[in-house]
């Protein structure tokens, strides 16, 4: 697969989105983090707005953090 670097941010952002345990958890840190620099548009949905190769990203965040 081939990740760019829009695929990667847009992973982890999701990932932390969905997976943080409130405002002291390291993955609300890492979206804030995040969030300084990349805004998602209106339309975005989160998961569903991932390419197959952010989905795959995302997948294997989710292992990790299990």
């Amino acid at each position: 697969m081939h990740w760019d670097r829009f695929d990667i941010v847009e992973a982890h952002y999701a990932h932390a989105m969905d997976w943080h345990g409130g405002m002291r958890s390291k993955l609300y840190e890492k979206m804030c983090r995040i969030s300084q620099y990349f805004k998602p548009s209106p339309l975005w949905m989160g998961y569903r707005s991932l390419t197959d190769n952010g989905k795959e990203i995302y997948q294997a965040l989710e292992k990790k953090h299990d």
